[in-house]
């Protein structure tokens, strides 16, 4: 099964890949390795919620946030499709079949001071990854706690990827 067919049996679909706030690319290629900028948790140009994560009144719960993630990570492979589909190869989701494997995931965490969960964070993330692409999906990552990330967002996630 593709990664067309199993964006669809989630009941997802790939996003238009999200516009840059600064001086830079949403990605770019090396060789056979697809690099994407950090992803932000935006559907529509709209990010879905800022401040920490952490436990307690005011604070962005981990659950929400590993959802957040995971749509970071649906922003990211929006994000190598289109620089495969520039390439002239397959257009939207059927360009993610170009992935041959996902080599680094790194998520970025806006955490509370007390939070130390960002491990189970950026699993969202981590999980998209192997459900839309199968062991193609399966990586190496580093989960990262920050002060801040850019427009407050909660969560941020940039991936690697090789392609064929």
């Amino acid at each position: 099964m593709g990664a067309a067919a199993r964006l669809a049996e989630l009941g997802l679909e790939l996003p238009e890949v999200a516009l840059p706030l600064a001086a830079y690319v949403p990605a770019v290629r090396s060789g056979a390795y697809v690099y994407t900028s950090g992803q932000l948790p935006l559907v529509g140009g709209v990010l879905q919620a800022t401040g920490k994560v952490g436990v307690g009144d005011g604070l962005v719960t981990p659950d929400d946030a590993a959802g957040y993630a995971r749509t970071c990570a649906l922003n990211a492979l929006a994000a190598v499709a289109a620089v495969v589909a520039a390439e002239g190869g397959p257009q939207g989701a059927d360009a993610l079949d170009r992935i041959v494997h996902v080599t680094k995931v790194v998520g970025f965490v806006a955490s509370d001071p007390a939070f130390t969960g960002q491990p189970a964070v950026v699993n969202g993330a981590s999980l998209l990854l192997h459900a839309v692409l199968g062991d193609a999906g399966v990586h190496a990552r580093s989960a990262v706690g920050v002060a801040v990330l850019p427009m407050d967002a909660p969560v941020e996630v940039e991936i690697v990827v090789e392609t064929a």
